[in-house]
Protein backbone atom coordinates (compact mmCIF):
# COMPACT_ATOMS: atom_id res chain seq x y z
CA UNK A 1 0.00 0.00 0.00
CA UNK A 2 1.70 2.89 -1.50
CA UNK A 3 0.61 5.59 -3.28
CA UNK A 4 2.16 7.56 -5.93
CA UNK A 5 -1.14 7.93 -6.26
CA UNK A 6 -0.46 4.59 -4.66
CA UNK A 7 0.29 2.26 -7.47
CA UNK A 8 3.77 3.22 -7.57
CA UNK A 9 4.73 0.67 -4.99
CA UNK A 10 3.44 -2.94 -4.15
CA UNK A 11 1.74 -2.14 -1.06
CA UNK A 12 -1.91 -1.10 -0.19
CA UNK A 13 -2.70 -0.54 -3.78
CA UNK A 14 -3.00 -4.15 -5.17
CA UNK A 15 -5.92 -2.76 -7.32
CA UNK A 16 -2.72 -2.23 -10.10
CA UNK A 17 -1.35 -5.63 -9.04
CA UNK A 18 -4.34 -7.75 -9.31
CA UNK A 19 -5.60 -6.50 -12.71
CA UNK A 20 -9.20 -5.75 -13.70
CA UNK A 21 -8.47 -1.92 -12.25
CA UNK A 22 -9.58 0.68 -15.08
CA UNK A 23 -8.60 3.88 -15.08
CA UNK A 24 -10.77 6.44 -14.84
CA UNK A 25 -12.39 7.75 -18.10
CA UNK A 26 -11.54 10.53 -18.87
CA UNK A 27 -8.68 11.81 -21.85
CA UNK A 28 -6.10 12.05 -19.49
CA UNK A 29 -4.07 9.03 -20.89
CA UNK A 30 -3.10 10.96 -23.84
CA UNK A 31 0.58 12.74 -23.84
CA UNK A 32 -0.83 15.84 -25.31
CA UNK A 33 0.56 18.57 -23.65
CA UNK A 34 -1.55 20.59 -21.08
CA UNK A 35 -1.60 23.99 -19.27
CA UNK A 36 0.85 24.42 -16.49
CA UNK A 37 -1.76 24.36 -13.61
CA UNK A 38 -2.12 27.85 -11.77
CA UNK A 39 -3.38 28.36 -8.24
CA UNK A 40 -6.52 29.62 -7.95
CA UNK A 41 -5.83 32.15 -5.43
CA UNK A 42 -2.70 33.31 -3.46
CA UNK A 43 -0.53 31.45 -0.96
CA UNK A 44 -1.64 34.33 1.54
CA UNK A 45 -5.34 32.79 1.21
CA UNK A 46 -4.09 29.15 2.81
CA UNK A 47 -3.49 30.67 5.82
CA UNK A 48 -7.18 31.45 6.37
CA UNK A 49 -8.36 28.76 9.20
CA UNK A 50 -11.74 28.73 6.92
CA UNK A 51 -10.28 28.36 3.16
CA UNK A 52 -8.53 25.72 5.17
CA UNK A 53 -11.49 24.07 6.42
CA UNK A 54 -13.44 25.09 3.14
CA UNK A 55 -10.25 22.94 0.72
CA UNK A 56 -10.46 19.87 3.45
CA UNK A 57 -14.24 19.42 3.21
CA UNK A 58 -13.39 19.76 -0.20
CA UNK A 59 -10.80 16.80 -0.25
CA UNK A 60 -12.89 14.77 1.56
CA UNK A 61 -15.64 15.08 -0.54
CA UNK A 62 -13.79 14.16 -3.52
CA UNK A 63 -12.81 11.04 -2.06
CA UNK A 64 -16.25 10.21 -0.82
CA UNK A 65 -17.24 10.05 -3.84
CA UNK A 66 -14.33 8.33 -5.71
CA UNK A 67 -15.14 5.38 -3.07
CA UNK A 68 -18.05 4.98 -5.26
CA UNK A 69 -16.84 5.32 -8.80
CA UNK A 70 -17.13 2.96 -11.31
CA UNK A 71 -13.18 2.87 -11.59
CA UNK A 72 -12.14 0.18 -9.18
CA UNK A 73 -8.74 1.78 -9.34
CA UNK A 74 -10.28 4.68 -8.15
CA UNK A 75 -11.76 3.69 -5.48
CA UNK A 76 -8.82 1.84 -3.88
CA UNK A 77 -7.06 5.14 -4.12
CA UNK A 78 -9.53 6.87 -2.11
CA UNK A 79 -10.43 4.52 0.60
CA UNK A 80 -6.73 4.31 0.77
CA UNK A 81 -6.48 8.23 0.72
CA UNK A 82 -9.20 8.30 3.46
CA UNK A 83 -6.43 7.05 6.34
CA UNK A 84 -5.63 10.83 5.66
CA UNK A 85 -8.88 11.29 7.56
CA UNK A 86 -9.44 8.43 10.54
CA UNK A 87 -13.15 9.83 11.42
CA UNK A 88 -14.48 9.23 7.51
CA UNK A 89 -12.37 6.10 6.79
CA UNK A 90 -14.44 3.41 8.60
CA UNK A 91 -17.86 3.32 6.57
CA UNK A 92 -16.10 3.15 3.20
CA UNK A 93 -13.52 0.70 4.32
CA UNK A 94 -16.46 -1.35 5.39
CA UNK A 95 -17.92 -0.36 2.24
CA UNK A 96 -14.70 -1.60 0.32
CA UNK A 97 -14.60 -5.17 2.06
CA UNK A 98 -17.80 -6.24 -0.39
CA UNK A 99 -16.26 -5.11 -3.08
CA UNK A 100 -16.45 -6.82 -6.66
CA UNK A 101 -12.99 -5.95 -7.26
CA UNK A 102 -10.34 -7.76 -5.46
CA UNK A 103 -7.96 -5.05 -5.51
CA UNK A 104 -10.16 -2.76 -3.72
CA UNK A 105 -11.09 -5.13 -1.23
CA UNK A 106 -7.64 -6.07 -0.62
CA UNK A 107 -6.79 -2.61 -0.12
CA UNK A 108 -9.94 -2.48 2.32
CA UNK A 109 -8.56 -4.97 4.32
CA UNK A 110 -4.80 -3.33 4.96
CA UNK A 111 -6.75 0.10 5.59
CA UNK A 112 -8.26 -1.96 7.97
CA UNK A 113 -5.04 -3.38 9.83
CA UNK A 114 -3.26 0.15 9.21
CA UNK A 115 -6.21 2.33 10.66
CA UNK A 116 -7.15 -0.50 13.68
CA UNK A 117 -10.78 -0.62 12.52
CA UNK A 118 -11.59 -3.38 15.40
CA UNK A 119 -14.50 -3.06 14.98
CA UNK A 120 -14.59 -4.66 11.24
CA UNK A 121 -13.00 -7.47 12.36
CA UNK A 122 -16.09 -9.61 11.86
CA UNK A 123 -16.19 -8.69 8.73
CA UNK A 124 -12.66 -8.87 7.32
CA UNK A 125 -12.36 -12.67 9.29
CA UNK A 126 -14.43 -14.26 6.16
CA UNK A 127 -11.79 -12.94 3.18
CA UNK A 128 -9.42 -15.25 4.88
CA UNK A 129 -11.28 -17.67 2.22
CA UNK A 130 -11.37 -15.05 -0.19
CA UNK A 131 -10.94 -16.70 -4.11
CA UNK A 132 -8.06 -14.12 -4.39
CA UNK A 133 -4.99 -14.53 -3.15
CA UNK A 134 -4.35 -10.91 -2.79
CA UNK A 135 -7.51 -10.62 -0.38
CA UNK A 136 -6.51 -13.68 1.78
CA UNK A 137 -3.10 -12.10 2.41
CA UNK A 138 -4.25 -8.88 3.14
CA UNK A 139 -6.99 -10.27 5.33
CA UNK A 140 -3.85 -11.82 7.35
CA UNK A 141 -2.74 -8.39 7.71
CA UNK A 142 -5.37 -6.63 9.04
CA UNK A 143 -6.82 -9.61 11.58
CA UNK A 144 -2.94 -9.72 12.78
CA UNK A 145 -3.18 -6.24 13.11
CA UNK A 146 -6.23 -6.43 15.39
CA UNK A 147 -4.65 -8.57 18.30
CA UNK A 148 -5.77 -11.82 16.50
CA UNK A 149 -4.11 -15.29 15.35
CA UNK A 150 -4.88 -15.81 12.25
CA UNK A 151 -3.07 -18.92 10.28
CA UNK A 152 0.12 -17.39 8.55
CA UNK A 153 1.07 -20.43 6.28
CA UNK A 154 -0.58 -18.98 2.75
CA UNK A 155 1.87 -16.17 3.41
CA UNK A 156 4.42 -18.26 2.37
CA UNK A 157 2.63 -20.33 -0.28
CA UNK A 158 1.97 -16.93 -1.67
CA UNK A 159 5.93 -15.34 -1.17
CA UNK A 160 6.86 -18.50 -3.04
CA UNK A 161 4.06 -18.81 -5.63
CA UNK A 162 5.99 -19.85 -9.12
CA UNK A 163 3.30 -17.97 -11.72
CA UNK A 164 3.10 -14.29 -9.99
CA UNK A 165 6.24 -12.00 -9.09
CA UNK A 166 2.97 -9.35 -7.91
CA UNK A 167 1.65 -11.95 -5.70
CA UNK A 168 5.44 -12.63 -4.16
CA UNK A 169 6.18 -9.09 -4.09
CA UNK A 170 2.31 -8.67 -1.98
CA UNK A 171 3.13 -11.16 0.58
CA UNK A 172 6.99 -10.06 1.26
CA UNK A 173 5.14 -6.62 1.67
CA UNK A 174 2.98 -7.49 4.14
CA UNK A 175 5.80 -9.93 6.29
CA UNK A 176 7.72 -6.72 6.27
CA UNK A 177 5.03 -4.77 7.63
CA UNK A 178 3.59 -7.44 9.82
CA UNK A 179 7.56 -7.23 11.78
CA UNK A 180 8.31 -10.68 12.49
CA UNK A 181 11.73 -11.46 12.30
CA UNK A 182 11.12 -15.07 12.06
CA UNK A 183 9.96 -14.50 8.72
CA UNK A 184 13.24 -13.44 7.54
CA UNK A 185 15.00 -17.07 6.73
CA UNK A 186 11.64 -17.30 4.68
CA UNK A 187 12.49 -14.21 2.80
CA UNK A 188 16.03 -14.85 2.37
CA UNK A 189 15.48 -17.85 0.80
CA UNK A 190 12.44 -16.61 -1.15
CA UNK A 191 14.76 -13.76 -2.59
CA UNK A 192 17.02 -16.56 -4.22
CA UNK A 193 13.81 -18.02 -6.19
CA UNK A 194 13.57 -16.80 -9.55
CA UNK A 195 9.82 -16.67 -10.99
CA UNK A 196 9.77 -18.70 -14.39
CA UNK A 197 8.72 -16.53 -17.07
CA UNK A 198 9.45 -13.15 -15.27
CA UNK A 199 11.63 -10.63 -16.95
CA UNK A 200 14.78 -9.21 -15.62
CA UNK A 201 12.96 -6.16 -14.58
CA UNK A 202 9.79 -8.21 -12.75
CA UNK A 203 12.42 -10.26 -10.76
CA UNK A 204 14.45 -7.11 -10.31
CA UNK A 205 11.16 -5.55 -8.54
CA UNK A 206 10.57 -8.57 -6.54
CA UNK A 207 14.04 -8.73 -5.18
CA UNK A 208 13.97 -5.18 -4.38
CA UNK A 209 10.57 -5.63 -2.71
CA UNK A 210 12.20 -8.62 -0.47
CA UNK A 211 15.25 -6.81 0.61
CA UNK A 212 12.78 -3.59 1.85
CA UNK A 213 11.07 -6.24 3.69
CA UNK A 214 14.17 -7.74 5.30
CA UNK A 215 15.38 -4.31 6.14
CA UNK A 216 12.06 -3.43 8.01
CA UNK A 217 12.79 -7.06 9.70
CA UNK A 218 16.30 -5.19 11.11
CA UNK A 219 18.37 -6.94 8.59
CA UNK A 220 20.06 -3.48 7.42
CA UNK A 221 22.82 -5.40 4.73
CA UNK A 222 19.63 -5.60 2.47
CA UNK A 223 20.16 -2.09 2.30
CA UNK A 224 22.96 -2.79 -0.23
CA UNK A 225 20.62 -3.95 -2.91
CA UNK A 226 18.21 -1.36 -2.83
CA UNK A 227 20.62 1.79 -3.34
CA UNK A 228 22.87 -0.33 -6.08
CA UNK A 229 19.70 -0.23 -7.86
CA UNK A 230 19.58 3.67 -7.90
CA UNK A 231 22.48 3.08 -10.17
CA UNK A 232 20.88 1.57 -13.65
CA UNK A 233 22.76 -0.32 -15.90
CA UNK A 234 20.31 0.31 -18.93
CA UNK A 235 16.60 1.97 -19.38
CA UNK A 236 14.88 -1.18 -18.48
CA UNK A 237 15.89 -0.86 -15.31
CA UNK A 238 14.51 2.64 -14.49
CA UNK A 239 11.25 1.32 -13.42
CA UNK A 240 13.19 -0.47 -10.48
CA UNK A 241 15.54 2.55 -9.94
CA UNK A 242 12.28 4.59 -9.26
CA UNK A 243 10.83 2.01 -7.18
CA UNK A 244 14.21 1.82 -4.84
CA UNK A 245 14.02 5.92 -4.74
CA UNK A 246 10.38 4.88 -2.92
CA UNK A 247 11.80 2.53 -0.73
CA UNK A 248 14.82 4.55 0.28
CA UNK A 249 12.43 7.37 1.17
CA UNK A 250 10.34 4.97 3.34
CA UNK A 251 12.74 3.38 5.13
CA UNK A 252 14.23 7.08 5.74
CA UNK A 253 18.00 5.71 4.39
CA UNK A 254 19.76 9.09 4.47
CA UNK A 255 23.09 7.86 3.41
CA UNK A 256 21.55 7.71 0.22
CA UNK A 257 20.63 10.84 -0.34
CA UNK A 258 23.23 11.90 -2.91
CA UNK A 259 22.51 8.73 -4.92
CA UNK A 260 19.12 9.87 -5.27
CA UNK A 261 20.37 13.29 -6.73
CA UNK A 262 23.19 11.49 -8.90
CA UNK A 263 19.69 9.04 -10.26
CA UNK A 264 17.68 12.49 -11.22
CA UNK A 265 20.76 13.31 -13.53
CA UNK A 266 21.53 10.18 -15.03
CA UNK A 267 21.38 10.43 -18.60
CA UNK A 268 20.94 7.54 -21.06
CA UNK A 269 22.56 6.91 -24.66
CA UNK A 270 20.80 9.16 -26.51
CA UNK A 271 21.39 12.14 -23.10
CA UNK A 272 17.45 12.00 -21.78
CA UNK A 273 16.83 11.99 -19.05
CA UNK A 274 15.15 9.60 -16.62
CA UNK A 275 11.12 9.23 -16.90
CA UNK A 276 8.94 11.82 -15.04
CA UNK A 277 8.00 8.97 -12.95
CA UNK A 278 11.74 8.57 -11.98
CA UNK A 279 12.09 12.41 -11.73
CA UNK A 280 8.87 12.47 -9.62
CA UNK A 281 10.16 9.10 -7.44
CA UNK A 282 13.45 10.32 -6.75
CA UNK A 283 11.47 14.30 -5.57
CA UNK A 284 9.00 12.49 -3.29
CA UNK A 285 11.76 10.56 -1.59
CA UNK A 286 14.09 13.35 -0.79
CA UNK A 287 11.28 15.12 0.63
CA UNK A 288 10.85 12.46 2.62
CA UNK A 289 14.27 12.47 3.77
CA UNK A 290 14.20 16.13 4.57
CA UNK A 291 16.10 17.77 1.33
CA UNK A 292 13.62 21.19 1.80
CA UNK A 293 11.47 21.26 -1.79
CA UNK A 294 11.12 19.11 -4.39
CA UNK A 295 7.96 21.34 -5.25
CA UNK A 296 10.12 22.52 -8.18
CA UNK A 297 9.81 18.84 -9.93
CA UNK A 298 6.37 18.82 -9.30
CA UNK A 299 5.71 22.04 -11.24
CA UNK A 300 7.50 20.81 -13.77
CA UNK A 301 5.05 17.31 -14.31
CA UNK A 302 1.91 18.54 -12.93
CA UNK A 303 0.65 20.03 -16.37
CA UNK A 304 1.43 16.20 -18.41
CA UNK A 305 -1.29 14.52 -20.47
CA UNK A 306 -0.72 11.71 -18.93
CA UNK A 307 -3.13 11.07 -15.73
CA UNK A 308 -1.06 9.21 -14.13
CA UNK A 309 1.89 11.60 -14.02
CA UNK A 310 0.01 14.07 -12.96
CA UNK A 311 -1.36 12.03 -9.80
CA UNK A 312 2.24 11.02 -8.78
CA UNK A 313 2.88 15.11 -9.09
CA UNK A 314 0.14 15.77 -6.71
CA UNK A 315 1.00 13.05 -4.67
CA UNK A 316 4.75 14.66 -4.31
CA UNK A 317 3.09 17.67 -3.18
CA UNK A 318 1.81 15.84 -0.26
CA UNK A 319 5.15 14.27 0.15
CA UNK A 320 6.97 17.11 0.31
CA UNK A 321 4.19 18.83 2.78
CA UNK A 322 4.88 22.86 2.21
CA UNK A 323 1.23 24.99 2.88
CA UNK A 324 2.07 26.93 -0.01
CA UNK A 325 1.56 24.02 -2.28
CA UNK A 326 -2.27 24.37 -1.39
CA UNK A 327 -3.24 26.07 -4.01
CA UNK A 328 -1.46 24.40 -6.47
CA UNK A 329 -3.50 21.27 -5.23
CA UNK A 330 -6.91 22.92 -4.95
CA UNK A 331 -6.28 23.74 -8.75
CA UNK A 332 -5.85 20.31 -9.41
CA UNK A 333 -9.33 19.06 -7.05
CA UNK A 334 -10.59 20.08 -10.52
CA UNK A 335 -8.82 18.12 -13.12
CA UNK A 336 -10.67 16.03 -15.52
CA UNK A 337 -8.97 12.92 -14.23
CA UNK A 338 -10.27 11.41 -11.24
CA UNK A 339 -7.35 9.58 -10.88
CA UNK A 340 -5.36 12.97 -10.18
CA UNK A 341 -8.54 14.51 -7.97
CA UNK A 342 -8.27 11.40 -5.81
CA UNK A 343 -4.34 12.12 -5.54
CA UNK A 344 -4.99 15.82 -5.25
CA UNK A 345 -7.35 15.35 -2.12
CA UNK A 346 -5.23 12.73 -0.21
CA UNK A 347 -2.26 15.19 -0.38
CA UNK A 348 -4.68 18.28 0.82
CA UNK A 349 -5.34 15.76 3.69
CA UNK A 350 -1.84 15.11 4.50
CA UNK A 351 -0.61 18.75 4.64
CA UNK A 352 -2.88 19.83 6.78
CA UNK A 353 -2.83 17.55 9.29
CA UNK A 354 1.06 17.40 9.31
CA UNK A 355 0.21 21.31 9.73
CA UNK A 356 -2.28 20.91 12.64
CA UNK A 357 0.15 18.54 14.58
CA UNK A 358 3.14 20.73 14.00
CA UNK A 359 0.91 23.49 15.25
CA UNK A 360 0.01 21.56 18.46
CA UNK A 361 -3.54 21.27 17.43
Amino acid sequence: MRNWATWMKAGLCVAALAGGCATSSSTGNTSKPRETVTPPATTLAYSDPVVRSQLRERALDELMRAASSEWALERANAIEGLLEAPSRVEAIAAAGLKDENEGVRSVAAMVVGRARLGSLAASVRPMLTDSSAYVRASAIFALTRLGEDPDRTPLSDLLFDDRSTRKRAHAAFILGELGDRSALPMLSEAARQRTPGATQAEQKVLELQIAEAMVKLGERSQLDPIRAALLPSSPEMLESAALAAQIIGSLQDRESIDRLINLSAYRGQQGTEPPAEVMLAVAGALSTLGVPDGTFVADRYVGSGQEAVRAQAAFVYGQIGRVDNLGRLDALLGDESGLTRVSAATAVLRILKQDQASAGL
